[in-house]
């Protein structure tokens, strides 16, 4: 069963001209054309600066998740820098999630602060983040422990470039971590710029760029054919990359 609990997004007509996602082809696409989101995981892929994180984080903001990353419970701010493209938001749901949780690598730190700031007598790290400070493990360790042991399933998982923090292995564990979720009736939409989370079965992929918003294989996608050619025959790419084939 497909458990989807955000259907669509779209942008109202109001966006304030002189900010600057509103001159984010991306944004642009979903304030005309909106977004529908089918499959209970979601793929945002693209280039820096195509407004992957930025489309990521308002959706989040506007179901109520602290822009730096956490649950619903989480009320903290180290630097008040993201947008107010929420207030611009409209999004369709089909019922409510028990759980969720906005993850992204670049806060991540901010995240284990808050957690470790809060939870006085320890009851907190042991019940939902492994018994073990995330402080106290690698980043990639904490970042799967947290996944492992906080999401709990039925719920909205909403993750900004989880690649930053794991290895190829761990990427595939978390994949595993995913259908299980998946399986328990929650929805995931993912930024990312791994060629091997887009490769999660059935999902969809929307790639963002200088042209708006397309869906996709993932196969089809740039991240895919670049790794998969540097994979394959580095030695050209480099003669590429360092001018060699001018000379």
């Amino acid at each position: 069963m497909n458990t989807i609990y955000i259907r669509n997004i779209s942008i109202d007509k109001d966006l304030d001209e002189e900010s600057y996602y509103s001159h984010i082809p991306a944004i642009s696409y979903v304030e005309k054309e909106g977004l529908y989101f089918k499959k209970p995981v979601t793929f945002f892929i693209g280039e820096n600066g195509t407004g992957k994180s930025t489309l990521l984080e308002a959706i989040a903001t506007y179901c109520g998740f602290a822009p730096e990353g956490g649950s619903r419970n989480f009320s903290f701010s180290t630097r008040d820098t993201h947008s107010d493209l929420y207030e611009h938001l409209m999004i369709a749901k089909t019922g409510y999630p028990k759980d969720g949780f906005f993850l992204r690598a670049e806060s991540f730190y901010n995240v284990a602060s808050y957690i470790e700031d809060v939870d006085y007598d320890g009851l907190l790290t042991k019940n939902s983040y492994g018994g073990k400070s995330l402080h106290k493990r690698s980043h990639g360790e904490s970042f799967l422990a947290l996944v492992k042991n906080r999401f709990r399933g039925k719920g909205l998982y909403l993750l900004d470039e989880p690649e930053a923090a794991l290895s190829p292995t761990r990427l595939m564990e978390l994949l595993i971590h995913i259908h299980d979720l998946v399986e328990d009736d929650s929805q995931f939409i993912i930024s990312t710029h791994s060629a091997i989370l887009m490769t999660y079965p059935d999902a969809d992929i929307f790639e963002f760029s200088d042209t708006g918003i397309r869906k996709m294989r993932y196969d089809q996608s740039d991240h895919y054919k670049i790794t998969k050619s540097f994979i394959d025959r580095p030695e050209i790419m480099y003669r590429h990359l360092f001018g060699e084939d001018e000379k």
